[in-house]
């Protein structure tokens, strides 16, 4: 209880200084590096450093079966993973809801803005397979604006993902036959 006050003191003190606890003024953004391919035997990766906040994020491409009820559709995935490096109240072992939530956002995001034409990745010329690409999210530091960062991340990996050349109905991840086509970049806020 008394730590709940000290902190609410505390952050009022800020707002009346007109500044954030990293001395960063209350409307000044964060600090922005992306590096791009940092995963090398992914498809598209990028490591997203939002002020001290990092987030890598990963693309695989998979050649599957399609769901049921969208049979000529390609499938996106989104998961995250709290590395328990990346914070103190992060704990080893299967996701937590946090991190489910997380990847939740993410997906809503660029799934919503229709960044990835889903029914174009069901071309395949596979019988009864469709393309499927699984974004994997790893914070690796959590220094606040973790749902910004996360989306950065991801948004960065798919754009610079490229496509596996598909030959005899299997993926040759050696051979690129272009990259991921991005219908529309989103960037949260």
């Amino acid at each position: 209880m008394i730590l709940d006050e000290i902190k609410q003191d505390y952050v009022k003190e800020l707002v009346l200084k007109n500044e954030s606890e990293d001395k960063r003024e209350l409307l000044e953004f964060r600090k922005v590096l992306l590096e791009k391919n940092f995963v090398p035997n992914a498809e598209g990766s990028c490591l997203a450093h939002l002020g001290d906040t990092k987030v890598l994020a990963g693309v695989k491409i998979g050649l599957d079966s399609p769901y049921s009820d969208r049979p000529s559709e390609g499938l996106l995935s989104f998961n995250a993973e709290f590395v328990p490096l990346a914070h103190p109240d992060f704990e080893a072992g299967p996701p937590r809801e946090k991190a489910i939530e997380l990847a939740r956002v993410v997906d809503r995001g660029i799934r919503g803005a229709e960044s990835i034409d889903l029914k174009k990745m069901g071309q395949t010329g596979v019988e009864a397979k469709v393309l499927s690409v699984y974004v994997d999210l790893w914070v690796l530091d959590n220094c606040g604006n973790l749902i910004d960062c996360a989306a950065l991340a991801a948004m960065s990996a798919l754009r610079n993902t490229r496509m596996p050349k598909i030959e005899d109905g299997k993926l040759v991840r050696e051979e690129s036959s272009g990259q991921l086509e991005i219908t529309r970049s989103v960037l949260t806020c």
